[in-house]
C-alpha cells in the first residue's frame, strides 16, 4: 500500500488526483504487530507506524491502536495530537461556515471535501463517512462525485468495514456506467481488483487487474510496485499457460519491475517452463514473503497454496496417461510419502482427475471424452431443473 512516511497533503482533493488519504501503509504496519504468521516482516514495524500516526495526528488511530495493545500507551502524545485535531477541525468548520455565509456552492463543496479529508487522514471512521456523504451531496461534479465515493473505499479497506467496501463499489460503479471519464473507470478496475482478492476471487481479480495494469494510476490505493506483484500472484493463479506468458511473464510493465522482485519473477517463469521442483520452492517463498505477511491475503494462503499446488499437479499430469510415483516425486522436489498423501487429498476431494496405484507406484490419468462429459453435464442441469419444477408445483399447488 501507499508509503507510511509520506504524508497526504491536507488540502481538499482534486478532480484529477485523489489523494492517498486515508494511508493505508499503516493498518498494513498494524497487522504485521498484530498477526503471529508476519512475526518475521515486523522489524521497524512500530517505528515505521508511530511515526507516520504522528506524522499525520491521527489521535483517534492512536487510540484505538492502544486499545489493542499494538502500540505501548503515551497519554502526552495522545494529548498532543489530541489538541491538534481539535484545532485543525475547529479551523475547517470556520472555513466552513465563512463558505455558507459568504461564499458559493463551490466554495462550500471545497470545505465540505476538505473536512471529509481530514477526517479520514485522521481515522475518526464515523465522521469521516458522514462528511464524504456531505459533500457528496453538495458536489456537483460526476468526477468529483466518483472521488468521493472511492474515497469510502479505501476508508472501508483502512477500518477492515467490508460493508462499506461492498456498497461504495457498487455506488461508484453505478456513477461510472452513468458517465465516468475513462481514468476513473481504469481507478475503479484497481478498487474492484483489490477487493475481490480480499475475498478470495483470484479469478475476476486477475481479469480486472490485469486490463488495469498498463495505464495503472491508482496510486492512492497501492503502490506500483506491489500493484505489480498482486497482478502476477493473481495472474499466475486464474491463467492458462499460454495466456500466462502472453498477460503476465511478458507484459512490460512486470518485466520492469521483475527484476527488483526475484521471487515473483522465479514463481512465475517456473510454472510456465514447467519446472516444478522450482515452481514448489518459488510458492513456499510466496507464501512466506507475500502472502503470510500481507494484510489482504494472509486469511487467503493456504487455499491459494493449495490451488497453486493442484494447478502444477494438473498441468505435468495432462501429458501423461500414467506416469511413475517416483518420477512425479522427482519433478516436484518432494518426497514420494509426501507426494502420494497430498495427491490422494485432492483425488479424494474430486480435484485431480486420476488414482493412485500404490501396489505398483503409478499415477494414472482418466480423460473422460468430450461426449461423455457433455452428456453428464446435461444430466446434472436436467436433474437441477426437475427440481426447480418439482418445488414451483409444491409452491402453486
Amino acid at each position: 500500500m501507499a508509503d507510511a512516511r509520506t504524508a497526504p497533503a491536507a488540502n481538499p482533493p482534486s478532480d484529477d488526483a485523489p489523494l492517498p488519504v486515508p494511508n493505508l501503509a499503516l493498518p498494513q504496519l498494524a497487522f504485521l504487530l498484530a498477526d503471529p504468521k508476519a512475526q518475521l516482516h515486523r522489524d521497524g514495524a512500530l517505528d515505521r507506524l508511530v511515526a507516520a500516526i504522528e506524522l499525520d495526528h491521527m489521535a483517534p488511530y492512536l487510540d484505538h491502536l492502544s486499545r489493542l495493545d499494538l502500540v505501548p500507551a503515551n497519554p502526552a502524545l495522545l494529548d498532543r495530537l489530541r489538541a491538534d485535531n481539535a484545532a485543525q477541525l475547529k479551523r475547517l468548520a470556520d472555513k466552513l461556515d465563512d463558505a455558507q455565509t459568504n461564499l458559493g456552492e463551490t466554495e462550500v463543496s471545497d470545505a465540505l471535501r476538505e473536512k471529509a479529508a481530514y477526517l479520514a487522514r485522521i481515522g475518526e471512521k464515523d465522521a469521516a463517512v458522514k462528511a464524504h456523504d456531505e459533500a457528496f451531496e453538495k458536489t456537483a461534479g460526476k468526477g468529483a462525485k466518483i472521488d468521493l465515493v472511492l474515497a469510502l473505499v479505501r476508508i472501508g479497506l483502512f477500518h477492515a468495514d467490508h460493508d462499506l467496501v461492498t456498497s461504495s463499489l457498487d455506488r461508484a460503479q453505478k456513477l461510472v456506467d452513468e458517465g465516468g471519464d475513462w481514468d476513473r473507470r481504469n481507478r475503479l478496475k484497481v478498487y474492484r481488483g483489490v477487493h475481490l482478492l480480499s475475498i478470495r476471487n483470484f479469478t475476476k481479480a486477475a481479469e480486472l487487474l490485469l486490463d488495469a495494469l498498463p495505464t495503472f494510476t491508482a496510486t492512492e490505493l497501492v503502490d506500483y510496485d506491489d500493484f505489480v506483484v498482486l497482478c502476477v500472484l493473481a495472474g499466475v493463479f486464474a491463467l492458462e499457460r499460454k495466456e500466462l506468458r502472453k498477460k503476465v511473464i511478458d507484459a512490460p510493465e512486470v518485466i520492469a519491475v521483475l527484476p527488483s522482485r526475484p521471487t515473483i519473477k522465479d514463481y512465475a517463469e517456473s510454472l510456465w517452463k514447467c519446472d516444478y521442483a522450482a515452481f514448489f520452492r518459488a510458492l513456499a517463498t510466496v507464501e512466506s514473503e507475500h502472502l503470510l505477511p500481507s494484510r489482504l491475503l494472509s486469511v487467503h494462503a493456504r487455499y491459494y497454496t493449495r490451488e497453486l499446488r493442484i494447478k502444477a499437479y494438473a498441468q505435468l499430469l495432462e501429458s501423461y496417461r500414467s506416469v511413475t510415483l517416483d518420477s512425479l516425486a522427482s519433478a516436484f522436489g518432494v518426497s514420494t510419502q509426501w507426494l502420494d498423501a497430498d495427491l490422494a487429498r485432492f483425488i479424494a476431494a474430486g480435484r485431480l482427475a486420476c488414482t493412485i496405484d500404490r501396489v505398483a507406484g503409478v499415477v494414472e490419468t482418466h480423460r473422460p471424452d468430450a461426449k461423455n462429459q457433455r452428456y453428464t453435464a446435461v444430466i446434472k442441469q436436467g436433474d437441477a431443473v426437475l427440481t426447480s419444477v418439482q418445488r414451483l408445483s409444491r409452491v402453486i399447488g
